[in-house]
């Protein structure tokens, strides 16, 4: 009888430890993230893309006109116009889907890399690069590279991410709850200038539980000095890559020693962290984008852009 009552204790202890453990699992990583400053553009919209050079912010809309250039303060000191329009947002299926921005180098300066998302043809296969210093830009068709990638499986093509790595251009494809499938995309350097022989690799990133919405890649950073891959995540009920549905959460992923795992064709996240849960402020936000502005191998300090897909775009700085 005695026996009999130890072993009831150690199965309700088991069963107790490991509610705990899937509570904890549940609810995403402990973070010590602080959410320092969060700030409304009302006049720029659908951020969709961040990135930071030389102390200043650049974030780009996936259907707004011009690319923006902000100081720490998330002051507009700049418009610089990438297409014309008569009105304030591109429509929906002429828009080029603009939805991030890589810093890349090139001819020893610095540039801005701003891919279409390839979604829709032939509107969304494109890449702008813009050279900050001069203000000069140049188009490019990316059709040849995004059907590459269609053949090679991604069907439901959605770029969402891009940035530039040690390796090459690492760009990421947003799936859907018809594709349920988020890719990373390591490519070469300068691929839009040579798309047929440019070299590709594809990798399988993340996983989904939830049937009602799909936990899609939004966006991509990296950390040169802690090799860490950083990527925003968020949850929407749609089935396409075209159409938008309901907002539902916002992550960060965070994938550790990301240079050895390349060669790998799945990769999942070391660290997930519920943004909502980090901070209530980041509640009815789709974050789109991050990217890093201060780094160390202790903390970093971030700027994530949100689209509310009404239009609006706010921008949010964390010290995670």
């Amino acid at each position: 009888m005695q026996i009999q009552k130890m072993l009831m204790l150690a199965r309700h202890l088991f069963i107790f430890i490991g509610i705990l453990f899937l509570l904890a699992c549940g609810k995403g990583d402990k973070t010590n993230a602080r959410l320092i400053t969060v700030k409304a553009l009302n006049d720029y919209p659908s951020g969709s893309g961040v990135a930071y050079l030389d102390g200043y912010i650049y974030v780009i809309g996936d259907d707004a006109t011009d690319l923006l250039k902000l100081d720490s303060q998330f002051n507009i000191i700049e418009r610089s116009g990438l297409f014309i329009s008569s009105q304030e947002r591109i429509p929906k299926d002429i828009k080029a889907d603009l939805e991030s921005i890589a810093l890349i180098k090139l001819n020893k300066a610095m540039a801005l890399l701003l891919p279409g998302s390839g979604s829709l043809s032939p509107y969304r296969n494109i890449c702008w690069i813009f050279n900050p210093a001069d203000k000069d830009k140049k188009q490019y068709l990316l059709d040849t590279f995004y059907n590459r990638l269609r053949n090679e499986g991604i069907r439901d093509l959605n770029i969402e991410g891009a940035v530039a790595i040690p390796s090459g251009i690492m760009l990421a494809s947003r799936g859907n709850k018809s594709f349920p499938k988020n890719y990373l995309i390591l490519a070469a350097n300068r691929f839009w200038e040579k798309q047929e022989l440019a070299r590709t690799k594809l990798i399988k990133t993340g996983t989904n539980e939830d049937t009602s919405f799909f936990a899609g890649i939004s966006g991509l950073d990296y950390s040169y000095i802690t090799d860490q891959l950083l990527l925003t995540v968020s949850t929407e009920n749609t089935n396409n890559s075209y159409d938008d549905g309901a907002i539902g959460k916002s992550y960060l992923w965070i994938i550790n020693d990301f240079s050895s795992k390349i060669k790998l064709d799945a990769i999942n996240p070391d660290s997930i962290i519920d943004l909502e849960e980090a901070d209530s402020r980041f509640k009815g936000h789709k974050i789109e984008s991050v990217c890093i502005i201060a780094d160390n191998k202790k903390e970093k300090e971030l700027i994530m852009v949100s689209d509310d897909d009404k239009g609006g775009t706010v921008l949010f700085k964390m010290i995670l």
